[in-house]
C-alpha cells in the first residue's frame, strides 16, 4: 500500500491522501519474492529458538522479520479507507509504478513511500519518512526527480541504469559494484552497455544471462493504468465504522498486533541478556558478611 499526496504530521490538510494497493506482482519479481520468503523462513526458525530459550530480545528481533502482510490485511485496509471516505486505487501490478504514473500525469502531487523505486519509475515528487513517528525526530524528506537528474547531470535513462547497478527487484546486480562505483562507472561509460564493454571481468562478476535490459524495460514501460474513476473524497460512514469496531472489538486486537508483530505464546519464562553488573542488594549483603567479627 502506497500513499499518493498527504497531510503533514500535524494533520494540516494541504494535500489529501489516496492509497494505492499492489496488484499481481510481475514475473520478473519472482526470484526476489522467493528470496524474501526464504528470509522469513530463516527468521521463523530463529524466532522458534528464541521462544524456547525465553530470550525476549531475540524474540523482538525475529518477530519483526517474520511479519507478512496478507490479502486479508489489505482487504481490511481497503474497506476501512472507503468507509472513511478516502479514495482507494488498486494497481494492475506494482503500487510504486502506479503511484509514479499518477504523479507524472498530475493526478497527485507526490508519492509518499519508503521504496525508492518510485523515483526510478519516474515519480516527479517523492516523499520519505512521512509515516515515521515524531519521537524518532526524522525529518520528512521530499525529492524532485528533475533536481536529482540536474545535480547528477544524468538523463533519466542513465538514472535507471544507475538504479539497476545498485540493485533492484527485477535482477541481480554485479558483485563488487556498490553505489559509489556504479555512479563512477555510469559517468565514465554512460550506460550499462558501455560499462559491460569496458569493465574488468576478472574483478567484477557479471551474472550469467543478466536480464538488465528487461529490468530497464520494467521501469520505462510498467504495467499501469490511468483509466480510473475520478478520485473523490466523501463523508465518512461513521455508523458503519462503529459497527466494525464493535463487531471486531475482541478479535481485531489480536489481528492488529499480528499485523505489526507476531504474537508468540510460550510457557518458558522470558529473560533478557544477563549483565556483568551485580545487583546493589547482593553487593551490600556481601559487604555486610565481610565485616562481621571485625573489632574496632
Amino acid at each position: 500500500m502506497k500513499d499518493c499526496s498527504w497531510k503533514d504530521r500535524d494533520g494540516n490538510p494541504y494535500k489529501r491522501s489516496r492509497y494505492v494497493f499492489d496488484g499481481k506482482p510481475p514475473e520478473m519479481k519472482k526470484d526476489e519474492l522467493l528470496k524474501r520468503h526464504a528470509k522469513r523462513n530463516e527468521a521463523t526458525e530463529g524466532l522458534t529458538k528464541a521462544v524456547e530459550a525465553g530470550d525476549t530480545d531475540a524474540i523482538e528481533k525475529f518477530s519483526k522479520r517474520t511479519v507478512k502482510v496478507t490479502k486479508q490485511h489489505n482487504d481490511d485496509c481497503k474497506r476501512l479507507l472507503r468507509l472513511m471516505g478516502v479514495p482507494v486505487v488498486e494497481a494492475p501490478c506494482e503500487a510504486e509504478s502506479q503511484c509514479a504514473a499518477l504523479c507524472k500525469n498530475d493526478k497527485v502531487y507526490a508519492v509518499a513511500s519508503e521504496d525508492m523505486d518510485s523515483l526510478t519509475f519516474g515519480a516527479t515528487r517523492f516523499v520519505r519518512h512521512l509515516m515515521d513517528p515524531s519521537s524518532r525526530k526524522i525529518p520528512v524528506m521530499e525529492f524532485e526527480v528533475a533536481k536529482i537528474l540536474e545535480e547528477l547531470q544524468f538523463t533519466m535513462d542513465q538514472f535507471i541504469d544507475l538504479c539497476i547497478l545498485c540493485g533492484c527487484d527485477y535482477c541481480d546486480s554485479i558483485k563488487g559494484i556498490g553505489g559509489l562505483t556504479a555512479l563512477k562507472l555510469i559517468r565514465q561509460h554512460g550506460s550499462i552497455e558501455g560499462i559491460l564493454e569496458n569493465i574488468n571481468k576478472d574483478k567484477y562478476q557479471i551474472p550469467e544471462d543478466w536480464p538488465y535490459q528487461e529490468a530497464r524495460r520494467m521501469f520505462k514501460e510498467p504495467d499501469v493504468t490511468l483509466d480510473i474513476p475520478e478520485l473523490k473524497w466523501t463523508a465518512p460512514d461513521e455508523e458503519a465504522i462503529e459497527k466494525i469496531k464493535s463487531a471486531k472489538n475482541k478479535s481485531s486486537q489480536g489481528r492488529l498486533e499480528s499485523f505489526f508483530k507476531p504474537t508468540v505464546s510460550t510457557s518458558v519464562p522470558l529473560k533478557r541478556k544477563e549483565t556483568s553488573e551485580k545487583p546493589a542488594s547482593a553487593a551490600a549483603s556481601k559487604k555486610t558478611k565481610s565485616t562481621r567479627g571485625r573489632k574496632k
